[in-house]
């Protein structure tokens, strides 16, 4: 597990990036983890969002010490005033959904994620219900919206299986750009990963993330996707060693790479105090709930040549698969914790 670098000095206090000034209240709020961007100006415009008790609007400036309130409740925002940067990954089984708090009481991605004394986990992007793999969460949401955000065109990497004839004009077309009803979708990196007959392994690239939108473009074309894992987002990969429900923590150069990737200077990880360390390590540990085995039970791997389901006698095979891109990046995992792809 990356975490801290035994006799690493941390920078001065001079280095600690703090936010005194008036800003957009979107970026503020998000910075504290409280939502994304978009789910901010969503409150917003449906009223719910007061700041001194006043309707917030688009553009409208704050600082942490106005009072924000959602639905009437109040909102803590001091975790804004310090930009802390840190990130997991996660590799998420099938029926955690991605949100904080679900109104029919299933199993969300955050529920066995470490405790934060003073900051929230933002999660970077969603996977729906059905969707397994990887999801990078931080502490910090700049880096979040960079990541998300459609201009920053951060590629995400899927290992997907399609029940149905596939042929190569198919391809031709989610290629070129299929019209969809948000718009036109493509991949923008398409190959062949196993599998035979009409079912069949593909790995997938997309440079942006509406929902549902890889099996949407499969169903497109007359064709089901009946698997769907998330094997790399930007740099980052899901190594082969973390099993379903369970999370690890970057390590500074697995971060700065990060980072790096949307245009923000490195940031010193936070050095965890011992009983932090202990309590995140026993979390880690920690046995999936009963949702998760169950989910567990069906874990599926992807080689380059062959899909297969561990458990059974043959041995398990990487879940990355084949690192490609239509990007025109070098393709390499990095050194840090979450850098390898386990091939």
């Amino acid at each position: 597990m990356a975490s801290e670098r035994p006799g690493r000095k941390a920078k001065p206090a001079a280095d600690t990036v703090t936010n005194a000034g008036p800003e957009r209240v979107q970026k503020l709020l998000a910075r504290a983890g409280l939502g994304s961007r978009r789910e901010i100006e969503g409150w917003m415009e449906t009223g719910r969002l007061t700041v001194n008790g006043e309707a917030a609007v688009p553009g409208q400036k704050a600082t942490v010490n106005d009072r924000f309130e959602l639905d009437e409740k109040r909102l803590e925002v001091a975790a804004a005033a310090v930009t802390v940067r840190r990130v997991l990954i996660y590799n998420k089984p099938e029926g955690e959904v991605t949100t904080r708090k679900d109104p029919e009481g299933r199993p969300t991605v955050f529920d066995r994620l470490p405790r934060l004394k003073d900051n929230r986990w933002i999660s970077i992007g969603r996977l729906d219900i059905n969707t397994t793999g990887l999801v990078l969460f931080t502490t910090d949401g700049e880096l979040a919206n960079r990541l998300m955000h459609p201009s920053s065109q951060i590629d995400r990497e899927y290992a997907v299986r399609v029940f149905g004839e596939v042929d190569d004009a198919m391809i031709e077309r989610l290629m070129a750009g299929v019209l969809l009803e948000d718009g036109m979708a493509k991949f923008s990196d398409l190959s062949p990963a196993g599998g035979s007959g009409i079912n069949r392994w593909f790995h997938v690239t997309l440079l942006e993330g509406r929902n549902r939108e890889v099996r949407r473009l499969w169903e497109s074309q007359g064709v089901r996707v009946s698997r769907l894992k998330r094997v790399r987002y930007g740099p980052i990969f899901l190594p082969s060693r973390l099993t379903l429900g369970k999370w690890e923590e970057l390590d500074q150069k697995a971060v700065d790479s990060l980072s790096k990737t949307v245009g923000l200077e490195s940031m010193d990880i936070p050095q965890k105090t011992p009983d932090e360390q202990a309590a995140h390590e026993r979390q880690r540990r920690k046995s999936p709930g009963s949702a998760n085995k169950k989910a567990g039970s069906r874990r599926w791997d992807v080689s380059d040549t062959k899909p297969t389901r561990n458990g059974g006698s043959e041995k398990p095979r990487t879940g990355a698969g084949r690192p490609k891109t239509g990007s025109g990046r070098p393709r390499k995992a990095h050194s840090g914790s979450a850098g390898k792809s386990g091939r």
